[in-house]
């Protein structure tokens, strides 16, 4: 097995987000299967290598190069194009093509249907995120009526729906980072969650949304957006609600309902069991084998598939058009 180099711009403060967790989760369950470090390429830090000084090394070969910030892939797959590349995409919409050469692991349904359509030529996977053992119902005495996160809510979560719970109910707004989001979780009985209009400034889409799977696998009810990732495991009806529901009064009626009502929309443990520990490595395990396989191979191969160009698609157009014409 060829070592991963996971790599980073940063671990520090500077670069905390959840796309970076994320990834450092990810990093932490493949050690389990094979060698791993974590590369920075933007600051250096102590504990970890720096890519310009890394590649100044030989038999480079034998290693793989895992690269996952978006804003930063196109110029990182430039770099690294003499060498052995895998991108780990989260979110999708960031208006960049890659080469087959490089094989994609897609943290949701969502996403590798976008890669799928995309970059129909590249080997393309399935790695779903992370979610702690630590989000379990611990069937707790509950004291926050509503919990919401104010990063990455939309206006109208903030400044029409808040204001009127909190005339008719214990909400609990969140504008600070939480170690341990659990605690909380286990404190609220319903959560809510926007963030398509974030995503939307932003031009891409919710990679995954892990705050609402979190908050369902600790009892809360969930009132979410279903844009990008979400609507991977979010089920309106079923096991959440839809929030931003045609008026606000409309909203408000819903979630107090939710919060007097003794029955709870749940995931499933089968749904769960997708996103845990144990089910991620097994996928790592038969991945990393994979592309293993390739990197085997590839140095012997003619890439010789057609990529699906803005060319290559007018071309097909046209060629449609003259064989309509052609009948006539």
């Amino acid at each position: 097995m060829r070592k991963l180099y996971f790599l980073l711009p940063g671990t520090g403060k500077k670069f905390a987000c959840g796309g970076l967790f994320a990834e450092l989760k990810t990093f932490e369950l493949a050690k389990q299967v094979c060698p791993c470090e974590v590369v920075t390429y933007r600051q250096k830090e102590k504990n970890h290598l720096f890519l310009d000084d890394l590649l100044n090394k030989d038999n480079l070969e034998q290693i793989i190069f895992v690269i996952s910030w978006g804003f930063d892939v196109p110029k990182l797959a430039e770099k690294l194009k003499p060498y052995n590349v895998i991108y780990h995409a989260h979110s999708a919409g960031y208006g960049f093509n890659l080469p087959a050469s490089i094989p994609i692991i897609t943290v949701s349904h969502n996403t590798m249907g976008y890669w799928g359509q995309n970059s129909p030529n590249s080997l393309i996977y399935y790695l779903p995120n992370q979610i702690s053992d630590q989000f379990n119902d611990l069937n707790l005495e509950r004291d926050i009526d509503v919990l919401v996160q104010e990063r990455k809510s939309s206006d109208y979560l903030l400044k029409q729906l808040i204001p009127a719970l909190q005339d008719q109910c214990n909400v609990t707004v969140i504008n600070y980072f939480v170690d341990d989001l659990s605690k909380l979780f286990n404190r609220a009985k319903v959560y809510l969650y926007d963030s398509a209009e974030y995503w939307a400034q932003q031009r891409v889409s919710e990679g995954f949304g892990l705050q609402p799977m979190e908050a369902l696998a600790c009892g809360c009810q969930v009132f979410s957006s279903i844009n990008g990732g979400l609507s991977d495991y979010l089920d309106p009806g079923f096991n959440c609600y839809k929030i931003a529901g045609y008026s606000t009064e409309y909203d408000v009626k819903r979630i107090l309902k939710a919060i007097k009502s003794s029955q709870k929309l749940t995931l499933s443990s089968q749904i769960l069991a997708e996103y845990r520990s144990e089910n991620i490595i097994r996928r790592l395990e038969v991945i990393v084998e994979e592309i293993n396989f390739f990197f085997d191979h590839k140095p012997q191969l003619k890439g010789d598939i057609d990529d699906l160009t803005k060319i290559k698609i007018a071309q097909l157009f046209f060629r449609k058009v003259w064989k309509k014409l052609f009948k006539k």
